[in-house]
């Protein structure tokens, strides 16, 4: 499994012969690409419905959609997306099949809305668990799974639900502060996870956003966690399987 982040919250993820994009919104001071640089997905992936996730969404509105139903009803009326899985997206708790890959949605704690000339609800926020077989509870060892928690502050089922259950090796975390976790809460959420990988995210985008790395990586060590902290250029690519 490669994991490429495009700065902010944009990562593309490919499982196999199979290209997933996560919030694409390439207005942000990490990547030099634009979204004409960037080949359509299979999948692109939404988390929820504000403005620096869904901002060039409508670039890639060839890709099949997976997105909560409300945000998929805007992303076809809106945005051009003709296709989104189950035809109407899919909702919290749900796993799909996406060609080599398997989506479990899991909730996010964080608002959601679009701000358009009229109101949409764009149901709950969500985050993603990524992975290469199915989840079930019969452990396997060499099944990779990626978690993007999307835009969230810390919960529980992070420790309880999806570190156990959906056992994601590495996991990308909002770490910005101001509008989700900040450093000291997204280091609590890798130990929880108990991942092997943890990639900071969602920061330097806007000036309230704006934090030292550093700070996360000592706090990631202050919790005694094994994870290991990538702080990744923008555009750059990480192998799961190899572990770089």
């Amino acid at each position: 499994m490669e994991l490429t982040w495009h700065g902010h919250s944009t990562w593309h993820v490919t499982v196999g012969s199979t290209d997933l994009l996560i919030d694409p919104f390439f207005d942000n001071p990490k990547t030099d690409l634009s979204p004409e640089d960037v080949d359509t997905p299979d999948y692109v992936l939404l988390t929820h419905g504000h403005a620096d996730h869904i901002g060039h969404a409508g670039a890639f509105s060839d890709a099949t959609l997976v997105a909560v139903p409300e945000l998929a009803t805007y992303a076809q009326e809106e945005l051009g997306f003709e296709d989104a899985v189950g035809g109407m997206g899919m909702n919290l708790g749900g796993t799909v099949e996406c060609g080599d890959a398997f989506v479990t949605m899991h909730r996010a704690d964080h608002t959601n809305g679009i701000e358009t000339g009229y109101e949409y609800s764009a149901g709950p926020p969500a985050g993603f668990v990524i992975s290469d077989t199915k989840p079930t509870q019969v452990e396997d060892e060499e099944s990779e799974a990626f978690y993007h928690a999307g835009d969230t502050g810390l919960m529980t089922e992070m420790r309880d639900v999806i570190g156990p259950f959906l056992e994601p090796d590495a996991a990308a975390l909002p770490v910005g502060d101001h509008f989700t976790m900040g450093p000291m809460q997204g280091a609590i959420a890798a130990d929880w996870l108990d991942v092997d990988h943890a990639f900071p995210m969602h920061y330097d985008t806007f000036p309230p956003i704006e934090m030292d790395t550093d700070d996360f990586v000592d706090e990631v060590a202050a919790t005694g966690s094994d994870a290991e902290v990538h702080v990744l250029d923008g555009d750059e690519t990480f192998d799961l399987t190899e572990g770089h």
